[in-house]
């Protein structure tokens, strides 16, 4: 059969368009892809890159804050929202732009529209056009996941965020996650009260309990109100606010309600059923170790998948598809040792096993050490950090580093790199430290905090 295309891609961020360029660009397939919103996806137009830059906007009281304590007349004023989303877009254009000229450059054919399956090898455009195509990449991602409850339309959602005309006076964050605290500390740097609920008894569940408990405390130590076993039961407009009313029957009235309780795979309407490919029970899209579905012409990548919900992952399990099934290179995208950074204030980041995973598969000692930093304990604050590695008692290896203190993302990847190598415990006490640095804790502490 003659195909339209070797390649059509649905989905233009990031995993979409790495597949899409490595396929063409350096395996000479012909391309097509199709985004029906603004190239780049989640991460570049509603996610890590937006989210990055108001953290960045947000930090500036703390910052103004301390070089007082330093000796600077300084003072930070008021924030102006409006000149900051002004250059935000700019920015995100910016990248729009660098995207889709990448795609151009590789000689990819973009349609500016939505794409449906219609068949193994056949996609159905919004336009009315049919295209075929001897492989199908499906690439659309996540969204964000608000539950049903009386008033549940009136609240925003994490990419509602970027797209307000003015900031709140006071903002009710709901979640626990990454997300929702990511955003509950830029709301509270930018000036605005904020409030969080979160239902269970902690956020940042799935973390390591000893980093999270700190960044749960720094959380409340900046102000906001973090209020956990708390539930959303209705959400009431009034005069221009919102009335929340909890499932414990308390009330209370917010100028904005952000829901941020999580993501699911964005695959309504994309035509799965015609395909008969049935949907896990996350409602993901199942593949295997080569991103190919029960389909042998269909393939997905990125947070459809509902494996590892990083930017850095879609791509990597792009281009190994690219490069396995159009550069006679046979590659899977490695998923262990996934580094990952939490951008609240204080920063948390991680790379393997929490010390609760580890103890449940065997004999493990922790080594942490939590300190005030010289930088700001000098300022007369209360900040502290955790350094933490968590050590198979057999072989030594480093099963998890975890981190919270500023740049805490940065720190990781380095980490990442020696567990990814292998690194034992004694491979890092070999290493010399760098002084005076906080991360110096890494290779310096000597004997275990504790055994299991």
């Amino acid at each position: 059969m003659d195909f339209d295309y070797d390649l059509f891609v649905i989905g233009g961020g990031s995993g979409g368009v790495r597949a899409a360029r490595i396929a063409a660009g350096e395996h000479g397939a012909r391309v097509a892809l199709a985004e029906e919103y603004r190239m780049g996806g989640t991460c570049v137009i509603r996610g890590c890159v937006p989210k990055k830059l108001m953290v960045f906007a947000s930090s500036f009281p703390a910052a103004m804050e301390e070089a007082r304590a330093y000796g600077w007349s300084a003072d930070v004023g008021r924030f102006d929202w409006t000149a900051f989303r002004s250059k935000l877009d700019a920015e995100l254009d910016r990248l729009e732009r660098a995207y889709r000229s990448g795609l151009s450059g590789a000689k990819v054919t973009v349609y500016d529209t939505r794409a449906t399956i219609s068949g193994a090898h056949e996609v159905t455009l919004a336009t009315g056009e049919t295209v075929t195509a001897k492989h199908i990449l499906i690439a659309t991602g996540g969204r964000p996941y608000v539950p049903a409850f009386p008033g549940s339309e009136h609240a925003l959602t994490s990419n509602d965020v970027f797209l307000m005309d003015a900031l709140p006076d006071s903002v009710l964050i709901v979640g626990g996650g990454y997300i929702a605290c990511e955003f509950a500390c830029i709301m509270n740097g930018l000036g605005v009260k904020t409030t969080q609920y979160q239902r269970s008894a902690h956020v940042l569940k799935d973390f390591d309990a000893e980093a999270r408990d700190l960044v749960e405390a720094g959380i409340r130590a900046s102000g906001i109100d973090l209020q956990t076993g708390t539930e959303v039961a209705s959400i009431t407009p009034e005069g221009g606010a919102f009335r929340v009313v909890t499932k414990d029957g308390r009330e209370a009235v917010f100028g904005a309600v952000i829901h941020a309780t999580g993501r699911v795979p964005n695959v309504e309407g994309l035509g799965l059923e015609a395909v008969e490919i049935a949907l896990g029970p996350k409602g993901q899209i199942p593949v295997d170790d080569w991103s190919q579905t029960r389909v042998p012409s269909i393939f997905a990548v990125g947070d459809v998948t509902d494996r590892i919900a990083l930017t850095p992952v879609a791509i990597r399990e792009g281009h190994a598809f690219a490069d396995t099934v159009f550069g006679g290179t046979a590659r899977q995208a490695d998923h262990a040792l996934v580094a990952s950074a939490v951008f609240t204030q204080p920063e948390l980041a991680s790379c393997g096993m929490t010390e609760a995973e580890a103890a449940a598969r065997g004999p493990i000692e922790v080594y942490s050490a939590g300190f005030r930093p010289m930088r700001t304990s000098f300022a007369g604050q209360p900040d502290k950090v955790l350094f933490k590695l968590v050590v198979d008692a057999a072989s030594r290896k480093v099963l998890g580093c975890h981190i919270v203190a500023p740049e805490a993302g940065e720190m990781i990847q380095m980490v990442a790199i020696a567990m990814k190598m292998g690194a034992t415990k004694e491979d890092f006490d070999r290493t010399c430290a760098v002084h005076p640095t906080m991360a110096e804790e890494l290779v310096t502490m000597r004997k275990p905090t504790r055994s299991s």
